[in-house]
């Protein structure tokens, strides 16, 4: 047994769980340090999974640029990797198991479960991955702990044949599932998409499996290229002044029956409420920042009746769908990794997922 008193990881090499980890430790406002820490002890009911893959959320930066929260914390929620520790009264994994982790997992049973808002249920509130310090995630380091209910309800099996870097797709996809399925995005409609990075490209392509004809729209070429390869109708730089002509002549002059909102700025309502026809719907994807303030012409619901939509973290009932679009590669999310870095470069990752230049899409810590 380990000095943390972590029960031994039967692998090939039958080493211990270490009792220290790297871990990138947010420090305060714009500040990660890469850091040695503790590896977190786990308890009755709960796993220890050693990080392989995490992917950097928006989210992720946002807090970090922001501030928003206090330090210390250890982000990261885009969590793969293999259980290497099982506390007493677990029988649903063993070690050596390949898994994927949610960090929110919902109760069920209260008044906003019943009605499928799960991220607005006070349990799912409750943070259940952890790194240590305030539970928060915790992906950015070589180890985490799921609590009691994440263990029990928020794990998902990953398949040999699929890498630990697809697996960590499953919560983001699971997000964009939830927003499509919000947005009401059906066959034969014509669904806009603003902001083609990695859920931006999610959010297309699950559009496109609903059957509707999706124009996407970026300023960087490399995006635009990139979401046509994978399917995408027609990919617009914004800044051209040709985005709403290329809608209208594909929806009879109407406009779009839907436009999810992938880019965090303001502007981009009053932008995404005029692409949308009349009685059209509007959905916010990257609109989270608590401190955001949008302005938009009240007429344009008032009177227009086009309906803003909001869609937040996942939804429970939908990790195996997610799962599953992953696993018989129906969705590509291979093709969306553009970088790959350690934990000790991950400021440099964090520097990249902020400020993507060329071809960069989505940043993959690798603990």
């Amino acid at each position: 047994m380990s000095q943390s008193g972590i029960i031994l990881e039967t692998s090939q090499a039958a080493q211990a769980v270490p009792s220290t980890m790297r871990a990138a430790v947010y420090r305060g406002k714009g500040r990660v340090v890469v850091e040695t820490v503790p590896v977190p002890a786990i308890g009755t009911g709960e796993v220890l999974i050693r990080v392989a893959a995490c992917g950097i959320c928006g989210t992720d930066l946002k807090k970090i640029e922001h501030g928003f929260v206090a330090a210390p914390q250890i982000f990261g929620h885009e969590v793969s990797g293999t259980v290497v520790a099982v506390g007493s009264g677990i029988t649903k994994w063993k070690m050596g198991d390949r898994v994927m982790s949610f960090h929110h997992v919902p109760c069920g049973t209260c008044f906003y479960c019943e009605r499928r808002l799960f991220s607005q249920c006070p349990g799912y509130k409750k943070v259940g991955l952890t790194a240590g310090f305030d539970h928060n995630g915790g992906g950015f380091a070589q180890y985490v702990r799921a609590l009691p209910w994440v263990a029990e309800r928020g794990m998902v099996a990953v398949p040999d044949d699929i890498s630990f870097d697809e697996a960590s797709f499953i919560e983001p996809v699971n997000t964009c599932i939830k927003a499509v399925e919000k947005a009401r995005v059906a066959a034969g409609e014509t669904a806009v998409v603003m902001g083609l990075g990695p859920i931006g490209m999610l959010l297309a392509m699950l559009s496109k499996l609903e059957g509707a004809t999706v124009i996407g729209s970026d300023p960087m070429p490399e995006r635009r290229a990139k979401s046509v390869s994978l399917g995408i109708d027609l990919a617009v730089d914004p800044r051209e002044g040709r985005l709403a002509e290329e809608i209208g002549s594909r929806t009879q002059g109407r406009g779009a029956d839907v436009v999810l909102v992938a880019v965090p700025i303001p502007t981009a309502l009053t932008d995404a409420l005029n692409l949308a026809r009349p009685g059209g719907r509007v959905l916010l994807f990257a609109q989270n920042d608590p401190l955001m303030k949008i302005e938009f012409p009240a007429a344009a619901v008032g009177v227009d009746e086009k309906e803003i939509l909001g869609s937040y973290s996942a939804a429970i009932d939908r990790a195996g769908d997610a799962a599953r679009l992953i696993f018989t590669h129906k969705l590509p999310v291979k093709q969306l990794i553009s970088h790959h870095f350690s934990l000790e470069d991950m400021n440099r990752a964090l520097q990249l997922a902020a400020h993507p230049v060329g071809d960069s899409l989505k940043v993959v810590i690798h603990p």
